[in-house]
């Protein structure tokens, strides 16, 4: 691999050679990458959004955030939305083997546990780091490498699940912490994804949260730690009419839909205030 910057053809003089030392200690090399978070996105609460896991992907839904599958969509996809003026989050299992994943095989039978009720998908052992950090690494790269703003890193509370392991809730708070030291080391936002009973610990080290179905089981002010500190709370209601919880969720700062199970293009959104 060569060094930045070109190699002269003649050696310099000891003191035009002491001169351009000097220059590149103070100057560095320019094709190092910026210092980690100095330009991390920190959505706020309330902006709008749109979430879509299946069907062709519709980029035209006047909102400023987009929640997309990290495998499915090339980044040229995102180059695209962010044409359009959106931020683009990269949604990925980082709690649970998927079997349609390309790189499932890399996942030994070992970490895979139960079913987590969703088809060809399996609770990992989150326990076993030396396994899943590497593996989650590669998967976040990817995202930052397709040029996504964030990370959305699904089935996060597997400790409250039969996963078939005894993981215990300081087993998901380590591992949910090295997730966001890995989507922050590559310069994404990262969002915690339910596990509402552990936000007071986590909020900390995440940039905003994704929740589904806090309305429909009176959870919704367990996410009010995120919403004082400024961060989005980007909110799904599947089965819920919106009458039914949009009074509560402006009152809490939230960014809410109605979604249909599928995520696809459908959305309803909570009714503009009248001026």
């Amino acid at each position: 691999m060569r060094a930045c910057g070109a190699a002269r053809a003649t050696r310099p003089g000891p003191a035009l050679g002491s001169l351009l030392i000097l220059l590149v200690l103070l100057a560095g090399c320019t094709s190092a990458p910026a210092p980690a978070g100095t330009a991390r996105w920190r959505p706020e609460p309330g902006i709008g959004w749109q979430w879509q896991l299946s069907g062709r992907l519709d980029p035209t839904v006047d909102v400023p955030v987009y929640d997309i599958d990290g495998f499915e969509h090339k980044a040229s996809a995102v180059a695209d939305l962010h044409r359009r003026g959106r931020k683009v989050i990269c949604y990925l299992s980082t709690g649970a083997w998927e079997e349609f994943r390309p790189d499932a095989g890399k996942f030994p039978a070992s970490v895979r546990g139960k079913g987590n009720g969703w088809a060809g998908e399996r609770w990992l052992d989150i326990r076993r780091t030396d396994v899943l950090e590497p593996l989650m690494e590669a998967r976040i790269a990817m995202c930052a490498k397709k040029g996504f703003d964030a990370v959305e890193p699904d089935n996060m509370d597997g400790y409250r699940n039969r996963t078939g392991f005894p993981l215990t809730a300081a087993d998901q708070l380590r591992y949910n912490r090295l997730i966001a030291r890995i989507a922050h080391r590559h310069g994404l936002a990262v969002g915690l994804k339910n596990d509402l009973g552990q936000i007071p610990e986590l909020e900390p080290d995440f940039d905003f949260a994704v929740n589904e179905q806090c309305a429909q089981y009176g959870e919704c002010d367990a996410l009010t730690p995120f919403v004082k500190a400024g961060k989005a709370v980007f909110h799904v209601e599947y089965e819920l009419p919106v009458a039914r919880f949009c009074a509560g969720s402006k009152r809490l700062g939230l960014s809410s839909l109605r979604k249909k199970y599928e995520l696809g293009v459908w959305r309803q959104e909570c009714p503009k205030a009248r001026p």
